[in-house]
């Protein structure tokens, strides 16, 4: 019996891979797509993550973190051992190339009460069911992508969601995406050309909250430090330069 050559055996592994791939997608999307989009980050960025076990293993939750970038929902998403539901602007929903993935992933879509009065109060309905469903969602209580860097004021939108669903909040910090392609750093996101391939990234989560405890000033506080921690890691020139003066 003839032995296969090393490049059919390889072309075989690659194929029976994917076929394997295709398999899992079909029939468990979302876990699987969550694993892609880990693998991915992981090629992009040199990612350090701590604290997931602060998202509990079962049960609603919130999950609260500042805005830098748009791949911040990728990179908490991915990295999280549960799946997670998140607000996104409606125009980058709608995206004619990404909108099947934003729907496999059950993102939730929200619009500008200027352009369309009534979009919130749909989203929020939409983040209601998930958390009564048991799920975990992802909110920016900034509400936009950071200008400079820093976190920004969080808006009143949280309150509203606890006010009707009372869930633990976990908070949690991105640090290492300012600068990149997808943030506002060098003009508004995803214009020029992409920047700083494997850069450090750190996501870190802090122990949740209680609803009764968890205002959107406190929040803000708790995040405000978690990401204090992550410069200090992703960023320690800059951290070290701010020292100084």
């Amino acid at each position: 019996m003839p032995v296969p050559s090393w490049p059919l055996l390889a072309w075989s592994l690659t194929g029976g891979a994917l076929a394997w791939l295709a398999w899992r997608v079909a029939r468990a999307p979302r876990p699987a797509v969550r694993l892609l989009v880990y693998l991915l980050v992981r090629l992009v960025y040199r990612l350090r993550v701590e604290g997931l076990e602060h998202i509990p293993r079962r049960g609603a939750a919130l999950v609260v973190c500042n805005h830098v970038s748009f791949m911040d929902a990728l990179v908490v998403g991915g990295a999280s051992r549960r799946p997670l539901r998140f607000l996104m602007d409606k125009p980058i929903y709608d995206s004619p190339w990404l909108n099947w993935l934003f729907r496999l992933v059950g993102a939730i879509p929200v619009e500008s009460e200027r352009r369309d009065p009534g979009s919130l109060r749909r989203a929020l309905e939409e983040v209601s069911r998930a958390l009564r469903a048991g799920e975990v969602v992802m909110l920016f209580p900034e509400g936009r992508l950071t200008p400079d860097g820093e976190v920004q004021p969080f808006r009143r939108g949280l309150e509203l969601i606890l006010a009707r669903d009372p869930v633990p909040v976990v908070p949690a910090s991105l640090s290492g995406l300012w600068g990149s392609w997808t943030s506002h750093c060098h003009g508004p996101a995803l214009s020029g050309p992409p920047r700083r391939l494997r850069a450090r990234v750190a996501l870190r989560l802090g122990e949740p909250l209680s609803p009764g405890a968890a205002t959107r000033h406190r929040l803000e506080v708790r995040v405000r430090y978690l990401k204090a921690e992550g410069d200090a890691w992703s960023c320690p020139a800059e951290v070290h330069q701010a020292q100084r003066h």
